[in-house]
């Protein structure tokens, strides 16, 4: 019995590294505005948009006066899969359970003088939904991984001169986790639950070189988050405390803005993240046991385009794609995160007058295939997801003040 329940409970281990697992390419949240899914996250250098709070700190010195902005990302994961049974080697096919998510996000920023600019923004930058059916072959891996998130970053910007704009801001993390899986070969109901604020900051500058031809780089800090969470089960003897830390990886992007003329512009975006700070997870029990669970993830890039074009002095149209290459081992990878690489198409539109405007996007995400290794007690000797993909509608509201 001793052996038993110390098996479990190391391999429970390995689920509490969701904050970090959900915020890996396909699952790091890029969508923080309307106008920013529709130019695929290239949307560092847009005109008079408190967004810029969260894809380009810098740039909220285009804000002209006091504006904010708010509305939501839904986004809606599909996706398919096929087990090999352990037990006998038949094929198992199945799927995920349509789990919509919702991401609001709000913007302010303020003018205070030619030079000076406040902003704040609330926006989701790691998040995830990822459910299987309770009684499915992958329900020992994971059926039900849930993180909500939250940032807050308060900016300060400033530019001394026409060509040159700098920013600095801090960031307020919050996460929180509920993860359920079969446990004991699926004897047992279990599920983890627990949430961590952390701090963190960023830093960006532009330079204008002329009228047409701009370059920004943006880069974000690590964060540490504490984690503690509850993890209770069917056997209830297993019921304890586990606490570890995870490091959330920083990030620098580079854009570059040309303006074909004054209704056409393009932006390109390169983001490039250090996931291999994510090498192992440690993880300790009231109980007394320890895990130590090697991740090894590799850095990342993930590159965007984006259009603008005004139609009118009320319309606008913007179209994007990006690519999300994958950072995560097939021998590390598990049903939390069951995806490949990832290719973002989307269109968007705005209407606006003198004092507010209106956008509304729509996009579809290509999320390529998956190898899935089995851990200990999973039912499958191996999985392969296949079909993945996700549809994408934003909508957003902008006043002037």
């Amino acid at each position: 019995m001793f052996l038993k329940k110390k098996l479990i409970v190391v391999g429970l281990a390995c689920s509490l590294a969701v904050p970090a697992i959900a915020s890996a390419e396909g699952f790091g949240i890029n969508e923080w505005s309307a106008e920013g899914v529709a130019m695929g996250g290239a949307r560092m250098f847009a005109e008079d948009d408190p967004a810029n709070v969260a894809y380009n700190p810098a740039s909220i010195a285009k804000v002209k006066g006091t504006a904010w902005k708010s509305g939501a990302v839904y986004i809606s994961p599909h996706g398919k899969y096929t087990a090999v049974k352990a037990s006998d080697g038949s094929i198992v096919p199945g799927k995920n359970v349509v789990h919509p998510g919702i991401l609001p996000y709000f913007y302010y920023v303020d003018q205070i003088d030619e030079k000076q600019w406040f902003g704040i923004g609330a926006f989701t930058r790691f998040g995830m939904i990822s459910e299987f059916g309770k009684d499915s072959i992958v329900a020992t891996n994971a059926y039900s991984s849930e993180l909500k998130g939250m940032s807050i970053t308060p900016t300060y910007a400033w530019k001394p001169d026409a060509k040159v704009s700098a920013a600095v801001g801090a960031e307020i993390n919050y996460v929180a986790l509920d993860l359920k899986k079969k446990i004991a070969g699926g004897a047992y109901d279990s599920e983890t639950e627990g949430d961590t604020t952390a701090l963190g900051w960023n830093a960006a500058i532009n330079y204008e070189f002329d009228k047409k031809n701009e370059i920004g780089l943006v880069y974000r800090s690590r964060i540490t988050h504490t984690m503690d969470a509850d993890f209770t089960s069917t056997y209830s003897a297993l019921n304890s405390k586990a606490h570890g830390k995870v490091v959330l990886p920083d990030s620098y992007a580079i854009g570059y803005n040309h303006k074909f003329d004054d209704k056409t512009r393009v932006e390109l975006n390169g983001t490039y993240t250090r996931w291999s700070t994510y090498d192992k997870l440690l993880m300790t029990f009231d109980n007394g046991m320890v895990s130590n669970d090697a991740k090894n993830w590799s850095n990342g890039w993930r590159y965007a385009i984006g259009v603008e074009r005004k139609l009118s002095d009320k319309y606008t149209l913007m179209a994007g794609f990006a690519y999300d290459g994958s950072v995560i081992p097939d021998e590390h990878a598990d049903f939390m995160i069951p995806t490949g690489n990832r290719r973002t198409y989307s269109l968007g539109t705005q209407y606006h007058d003198k004092n507010q405007t209106v956008a509304l996007t729509l996009g579809h995400l290509d999320i390529g295939d998956k190898d899935i290794s089995p851990k200990t007690g999973d039912g499958f000797s191996s999985a392969h997801t296949n079909g993945n993909y996700a549809k994408v509608v934003a909508i957003g509201y902008e006043r002037k003040l």
